[in-house]
């Protein structure tokens, strides 16, 4: 017998032999889909045990949407659907390919679609992102699960990132947006700029509504909302691995702003919980969507 047959005899038995006790014991080397649900009207985290950074959802009527950051890769900017806030599905993505396209027909690390924000507003979908080498999109749908419009570039610039709208009761629209230091050259900051209401251009360069250096540094990822009379900007500082959550309340949308951390790790597992979405249930409760990087797990999603 050759060498080379006897190599091909030898990894065979070997194939075999690993199979056989694979099979015997099977049920070690099984992998399981991690089930959220407990089936018994409680839940466990993550709700995704997936990569979905930066998620931000809402709901509509009896339904709840979330979407995330896709960075550079397509079909980009996830849909996800929910009854229940718990089991989720992707029903659709935004695009099939990135623009500009001649930028992205070449790999782009650690570019493309960052933190974006989905809301719904007069009967349609809205979903505003930021390039961070270019600036601030914005598409919309009537109908999430069917064809969202062209992305439209509404602020061209480079460095600025996560922004998020709001419609006030008076029919004026804002976005709130945060700077990337590695691109804008500051950081730490938000600022509050006026937008059209049909969110296809931004009115101003913006005003700084919150200065985190001296306490909250790397304030990023904001989400904007009115309730009660109160504005409200739900932002993370202090970084991924080992940030806090941090709540700003105001009577008017310029600030002056009060601030609040009201979430952080503490003594859990849950390392620098991020940024994600207030979200109101069907039943009048309020619950926060956020992320945990983890690792080469991903960023999972909890709430």
């Amino acid at each position: 017998m050759n060498t080379s047959k006897a190599k091909f005899l030898a990894l065979l038995l070997l194939l075999i032999t690993v199979t056989t006790a694979a099979t015997q014991t099977g049920h070690r080397f099984v992998s399981k889909v991690w089930v959220a649900d407990n089936n018994d009207g409680t839940y466990k985290n993550p709700i995704i045990h997936a990569d979905y950074s930066d998620p931000d959802v809402i709901r509509v009527g009896e339904n709840y949407y979330m979407t995330a950051s896709s960075f550079n890769a397509v079909p980009g900017l996830p849909i996800l659907h929910s009854k229940d806030l718990v089991n989720w599905r992707i029903i659709n993505h935004v695009f099939r390919q990135q623009e500009p396209k001649e930028v992205f027909r070449q790999p782009q690390h650690g570019g493309g679609v960052w933190a974006p924000s989905i809301r719904y507003h007069n009967g349609e979908f809205y979903i505003f992102y930021p390039d961070p080498e270019l600036g601030i999109y914005m598409t919309k749908a009537k109908d999430p699960a069917g064809a969202w419009s062209e992305p439209l570039l509404i602020k061209e610039a480079k460095g600025w990132i996560d922004p998020c709208p709001l419609w006030d009761d008076d029919g004026k629209a804002y976005l709130v947006s945060a700077f990337a230091g590695s691109r804008a050259g500051i950081k730490s900051v938000l600022i509050v700029s006026r937008m059209s209401p049909d969110g296809a251009r931004l009115l101003d360069d913006g005003v700084m509504v919150f200065d985190g250096h001296a306490k909250h540094p790397t304030v990023e990822g904001p989400k904007f909302y009115k309730l009660n009379g109160y504005y409200y900007i739900f932002a993370p500082a202090g970084g991924v691995q080992y940030g806090w959550q941090l709540v700003l309340r105001s009577k008017n949308i310029y600030g002056p702003y009060e601030e609040k951390i009201v979430l952080s790790q503490g003594k859990t597992e849950i390392n620098g919980p991020h940024q994600g979405a207030l979200v109101d249930t069907v039943t009048g409760e309020w619950w926060f969507v956020h992320f945990q990087d983890r690792g080469a797990y991903g960023r999972v999603v909890h709430w």
